[in-house]
């Protein structure tokens, strides 16, 4: 058995020249991470591959002649040196399959990359882990229903993983971070490609709060082409224990997610949406077999029974913060559902001016939300 063969084969770490060898192999045209996974099991090194004749690469399954001679006849390691200039530029660096912060359960799937470009940093934490994708055009629920569980797994000490689009995805990881918590962004462009470009605020965030990592495998500089995201997809499902769909159409991304976790032998959950609501994709899912997901708590007690939570505040409510009279009528006046501003002052007794002042104070606090239309509630 190969060692890609048996994904809990010992590997040993790549030193600085092995990696710029894997590098390279990477950039050879017609050299795709699942002929690298072929290669090195039976070179085991990328070195040996880049020293081999055709005559033995073609004995690689699925290193086909053609392949074979653009592997012996590649040296533009002028490329290569490209690829770490702007690796240096942007504070990333290669994490191989043998290292120990490559993800251990990335590690189990039939067929994870060989090696990943990382900003920030991946750690132990991360084998819990749990994905939240969705649609990009998302409802007010969706996204309230994305951050509860961004929220609360993080809260829980779950890392999230997603892939930082629009919609489901951007407020996960939002949520994520506003929990304290850790969290994943899976490119599909590479780690210096942010896209979409208005989330790099959110990149920020995790890399200066140290609070996870930007991903990818693909070479620095490469642009989200739409072939990348199935790729990427793989990835986001692979290093996670449990894929949670919050909100999808009946065809999209999100829901080829769910369908490769189910292939790498990982939990899928659903929320459900209303039968009135455009996307219907978790209500598929969840006719097909997913499990119907409550809160974050439920998908973590389902899948990491044992689990070792961060903290207790998700079990027992925070004090609330010191609040001045007319903040706690505002207050008390929410709950989870979102209310229009007339009901809100109606319930309150308070005039819509003075509400206005202080909901947007309550706002900046993290303590209300606004919905499009002047609708409140609370997170």
């Amino acid at each position: 058995m190969t060692l890609f063969d048996d994904p809990t084969a010992d590997r040993e770490p790549a030193d600085d020249h092995e990696r710029r060898a894997l590098v390279a192999l990477s950039l050879v045209p017609g050299v795709g991470p699942g002929r690298v996974r072929s290669l090195l099991s039976a070179f085991r090194t990328a070195s040996d591959v880049l020293r081999a004749p055709s005559s033995r690469l073609v004995r690689a399954d699925g290193v086909g002649r053609q392949t074979a001679d653009a592997i012996a006849s590649w040296d533009d390691w002028a490329a290569v040196d490209d690829q770490f200039r702007k690796a240096d530029r942007v504070g990333a660096r290669v994490v191989d399959f043998g290292d120990e912060e490559y993800p251990s359960l990335l590690r189990q799937i039939y067929d994870p990359p060989p090696f990943l470009w990382v900003r920030g940093r991946l750690t132990e934490i991360d084998g819990l882990a749990v994905a939240v994708v969705g649609t990009r055009k998302v409802s007010d629920a969706g996204t309230r229903a994305a951050e509860a569980f961004g929220r609360g797994f993080a809260e829980a000490g779950a890392t999230v993983v997603s892939g930082l689009a629009y919609g489901i995805d951007i407020a996960a990881h939002r949520a994520a971070l506003e929990g304290g918590g850790r969290t994943i962004a899976v490119l599909g462009s590479g780690v210096d490609r942010i896209y979409p470009s208005r989330h790099g605020n959110t990149v920020r965030r995790i890399l200066e709060d140290d609070a996870g990592a930007v991903i990818s495998e693909l070479p620095l500089g490469a642009t989200p082409d739409a072939p990348n995201f199935p790729r990427r997809n793989r990835i986001v499902s692979g290093m996670s224990l449990a894929t949670v769909v919050v909100e999808a159409r009946e065809k999209g991304g999100a829901l080829l997610t769910a369908g490769l976790a189910l292939e790498q032998n990982r939990d899928v959950f659903a929320v459900p949406s209303s039968i009135f609501a455009q996307a219907q994709g978790t209500n598929r899912l969840i006719q097909q077999g997913a499990a119907l997901a409550i809160s974050a708590l439920e998908v973590l007690d389902a899948v990491a029974p044992q689990r070792s939570s961060r903290t207790d505040a998700v079990l027992e409510a925070e004090p609330p913060p010191d609040l001045n009279p007319v903040e706690s009528r505002l207050v008390g006046a929410l709950g989870s559902d979102p209310k229009p501003l007339d009901t809100v002052c109606r319930d309150a007794g308070v005039d819509a001016s003075t509400a206005l002042v202080y909901l947007l104070q309550l706002e900046f606090r993290g303590l209300v939300r606004q919905l499009a239309g002047k609708q409140f509630y609370r997170p």
